[in-house]
């Protein structure tokens, strides 16, 4: 198999192992949470890193990877980022309307595409503009209930917009900067987020839940969700940060509705959640803004492939990131909370 083959199917997995591993966290905090009451996200958060770092180190210790250091205040500021907008996502859906956080989470494609306009110089077509358009069209459709504003709400949605647009941003940039590799960067930064969120997730969650994570009655039940939920989370970090950094913030973006659209699906036809016509029409619309996105994108990877070296070193750079593209002749797949393990509440798990 060639390198450019290698290459596509790698991606392929790595988009495959993004979309499974993170429904299959919804579901398991689903339980958590509802079920057994646990309602301390961004606290299990911290301990979803911490488990992946260990992760991580072992596989160091049989050398799956090398490690490979690099400028480390670069490392600090972007993992204390990640930690701090993690919180901010968890308290923005505390303090507002689950569909006023819906629009939350929608405005981050926009917001990304604006940071990487103004500061990358980075063109986005009309084209893909139009498909990012129709996607968002849907997941609002499928998702926004309500818009109940209020201030403090608001001003927290939107430092979590700003702070998660570019931490992802930043997640694309630092590998390919320093040219490591995502594991690397996730290795290396992940006791940096761990810590963060250690030390702000018991007062956050004392904040929004009234109750103390370390006076919890943690049941042989709740610890076998929790240690489950940790395990899970290793491939949710671990392919986030492999399909960011493979292509782009955006496209990683397009890549997080296609899971909200397959959870709701999921919720409907094997949990019986409440369905209705709105949120199957919102669906069918966002996976057209979806199909449309990516061939785009590969119709743009084409063009830009066709070009002679001196015109393609003249052109601005596009936004080419399909979740499958076309580079050099050769189909490669495109697309990578920051790692984001959703913030749940009690009746707003497969919704959030």
């Amino acid at each position: 198999m060639s390198e450019s083959g290698r290459f596509q199917l790698g991606t392929i997995g790595a988009l495959s192992l993004s979309v499974v591993s993170s429904v299959s966290i919804v579901i398991c905090n689903k339980a958590l949470i509802s079920t057994l009451g646990f309602h301390f996200a961004t606290t299990l958060t911290s301990w979803h890193l911490l488990v992946t770092f260990c992760s991580l180190h072992v596989a160091l210790w049989m050398k799956l990877f090398e490690h490979k250091p690099f400028d480390a205040r670069a490392v600090m500021g972007f993992g204390i980022l990640n930690g701090i907008s993690i919180g901010l996502l968890n308290l923005s859906l505390g303090f507002n309307s689950v569909g006023f956080y819906q629009m939350t989470k929608l405005a981050i494609i926009p917001c990304t595409v604006l940071l990487e306009t103004l500061f990358f110089r980075k063109i986005f077509s009309k084209t893909i503009q139009f498909s990012l358009t129709i996607l968002l069209l849907g997941v609002g459709i499928a998702t926004v209930t309500d818009l109940q504003l209020n201030a403090l709400g608001s001003i927290l949605s939107l430092l979590a917009v700003i702070t998660t647009c570019v931490a992802q941003i930043m997640t694309n940039t630092i590998q390919k900067r320093f040219k490591v590799s995502s594991t690397q960067l996730l290795y290396q930064s992940c006791p940096y987020q761990a810590l963060t969120l250690f030390i702000i997730g018991p007062f956050l969650d004392g904040l929004l839940t009234n109750q103390n994570v370390f006076a919890f009655k943690y049941t042989p039940q709740v610890l076998v969700f929790i240690v489950l939920s940790c395990l899970i989370s290793v491939s949710v970090n671990f392919s986030t940060f492999l399909v960011i950094g493979k292509t782009s913030p955006v496209t990683y973006q397009v890549l997080g509705h296609l899971k909200t659209c397959l959870v709701l699906a999921f919720g409907y036809i094997l949990l019986r959640d409440p369905f209705s016509w709105r949120n199957i029409l919102g669906i069918l619309i966002a996976l057209v803004g979806m199909i449309l996105y990516s061939y785009f994108c590969s119709v743009e990877s084409q063009q830009k492939a066709s070009e002679s070296p001196a015109q393609l070193s003249q052109a601005k750079e596009s936004e080419s990131d399909p979740l499958i593209s076309i580079e050099n002749g050769s189909g490669i797949v495109n697309d990578g909370v920051v790692p984001k393990a959703p913030a749940w509440n009690s009746d707003k798990d497969l919704r959030a």
